[in-house]
């Protein structure tokens, strides 16, 4: 069994985070393994999704005397608790609200979550960037008839460690009450997301700006494209807004400074402007060593070599944030009012880096809609 003399780890092997026993892989290359949740005697228990598609988690069993099995599979997000003997499994797709647990006999245990206000109306689509490498891109569009060209929101996380592409209702309500105020929300999970194996999580090595946005400006074409040709909408590229928080309030701003030719608005909430004052475990995992690869650093900013800002920007901060703190949007604004770049702050006092406040979280929803209302060029200026 696995006792002391046996170690368990999640290593990158041959291109993939593989289940490694006494230094050996026990899970194929084209597998991901994304956690360990349980391991005890003969077996390991964990999460892992197809190398070639981080839209889905599956549960994994793997034995010592049987070998490896799927417990759960398809166009599912599954999690567990429990052991490898008694698996209490929890899955959510894009066709049913909330996410049942169920008991190892198969009972499902009931649920008092309330119903959620929408439902997603969400497509996942596959395309090609020029480079070859496939991007997944979730489309939300209004859940009433469409009548009219639509405007579009994208909506990124788009850095490490974390997804918002996955085939789970609950990753979509926030972007479908957007889609739903008469946009069309595109999602992209691009280089340097998890899921995607070794290769593809390292490419944003040394320069975390330009391959994540290059991925945002692709996934917009891909798009445009599946809606003209799947979906029976046509999208208003002239007409792009972008909105994000934390790596994606650095990437919502970046878009505006860097491609004010496909980004036409941005809300930044609680942006990384400037990397060397991040977390250290983390940024260096990343960029290096500050001190000796100052042009990583440099090409990942967004207050370096600053020199002009086209578009309207709302710059979104809590002041009590101990994640990314406040500096960051201070600086951001100072280096903006040296230049003399029209923008707009909104700090929030006594906010951490997320609003768990239902109360603040709601309104700020709605601050961020009438930014983007107003300042998004409207369809008779084309």
């Amino acid at each position: 069994g696995i006792g002391l003399d046996n170690v368990v780890t999640a290593a990158d092997r041959d291109g993939a985070r593989r289940l490694i026993i006494d230094g050996e892989p026990v899970t194929p290359a084209d597998l991901q393994v994304r956690s360990v949740i349980h391991a005890h005697h003969d077996g390991v228990l964990f999460t892992a999704n197809p190398i070639d598609n981080s839209t889905v988690q599956h549960l994994w069993i793997w034995h010592r005397n049987r070998g490896l099995s799927e417990l759960v599979g398809g166009d599912v997000v599954a999690q567990a608790a429990g052991t490898t003997d008694f698996a209490i499994t929890k899955t959510a797709d894009l066709h049913q609200p909330g996410q049942p647990w169920t008991l190892p006999n198969g009972q499902q245990l009931a649920s008092f979550s309330e119903h959620p206000l929408c439902e997603p109306n969400v497509t996942i689509a596959r395309g090609i960037a020029e480079d070859g490498h496939a991007l997944d891109v979730a489309i939300l569009l209004p859940s009433t008839p469409i009548t009219s060209t639509l405007p579009v929101l994208v909506d990124p996380y788009g850095g490490p460690h974390a997804l918002r592409v996955l085939r789970s209702q609950r990753a979509h309500l926030n972007s479908q009450w957007f889609a739903d105020q008469g946009f069309a929300v595109v999602i992209c999970d691009g280089r340097g997301t998890p899921g995607r194996g070794s290769s593809w999580e390292r490419s944003v090595y040394g320069d975390l700006a330009s391959p994540v946005l290059d991925d945002q400006v692709t996934a917009l074409d891909i798009a445009a494209k599946h809606c003209e040709t799947h979906l029976g909408c046509t999208l208003d590229l002239s007409r792009v807004a972008i909105r994000g928080w934390s790596f994606g309030g650095y990437l919502a701003a970046l878009a505006v400074m860097r491609r004010p030719d496909r980004f036409h608005v941005a809300v930044a909430g609680a942006p990384v402007t400037e990397w060397r004052w991040y977390d250290t475990h983390y940024t260096e995992r990343y960029l290096g060593n500050p001190a000796v690869e100052d042009t990583a650093y440099r090409q990942s900013s967004l207050i370096e070599d600053l020199e002009s800002l086209e578009r309207p920007l709302l710059l979104i901060h809590g002041l009590a944030d101990d994640n990314v703190v406040a500096a960051h949007t201070l600086q951001l604004s100072s280096a903006l009012l040296s230049i003399g770049a029209t923008h707009s702050v909104l700090p929030l006092a006594g906010v951490s880096h997320m609003t768990p406040q239902e109360v603040v979280a709601e309104h700020l929803l709605n601050i961020q809609l009438d930014f983007i209302r107003q300042h998004l060029p409207s369809s008779e200026d084309h």
